[in-house]
């Protein structure tokens, strides 16, 4: 039986998260990076204010990556931003859904309100419905804000939801 794994990056993980932040970036359709270098890559998964988790195949191969993050500093601090990647090998059969929940999870867990994307890629199709599926509402549109590799200009959605009622919340 497959079992997938949800726990904390180490730097023993970066050579196997590398490849996988590669494939992303060459397709040109998801993510704004134009810096694809390895540092790049390991400043934005390990700097100093990622929360860094992996899932992994049956506690071998690394399937995907997210990082979890305080959107705002001072006052925006109780809402989370996140970002992920899963392998294209390892796309279409819920490794996505598996990192979204355990990333609503932690996000309650360590003490966020809510939780915003600021830039999901609209012909990112598998994503928005995810986010929709997982409570998430497009909050806004940036007109053409995304320049995609073979669409040109297309929107980027601001997605948000609450993880708790602000009323019953406790800071």
């Amino acid at each position: 039986m497959k079992e997938i794994d949800i726990r904390p990056a180490s730097e023993a993980d970066f050579d196997a998260m590398w490849p996988i932040f590669q494939e992303i970036l060459a397709t040109g359709d998801k993510f704004p990076f134009e810096d694809g270098s390895r540092e790049a890559c390991h400043a934005y998964w390990f700097g100093p204010a990622a929360k860094t988790f992996v899932a992994v195949l049956n506690g071998g191969r690394l399937l995907a990556m997210y990082k979890l993050v305080q959107n705002q500093a001072g006052r925006g601090a109780h809402v989370a931003s996140a970002s992920y990647m899963v392998s294209p090998a390892a796309q279409g059969v819920g490794v996505g859904k598996l990192l979204g929940r355990h990333s609503l999870e932690q996000a309650r867990r360590d003490g966020f309100l809510a939780m915003q994307f600021n830039y999901v890629v609209s012909t990112n199709v598998g994503a928005v419905v995810l986010w929709k599926k997982l409570g998430f509402e497009v909050a806004g549109t940036l007109p053409k804000a995304y320049r995609h590799q073979k669409l040109g200009y297309v929107d980027a959605y601001v997605m948000y939801r609450l993880l708790d009622d602000p009323n019953e919340w406790r800071q």
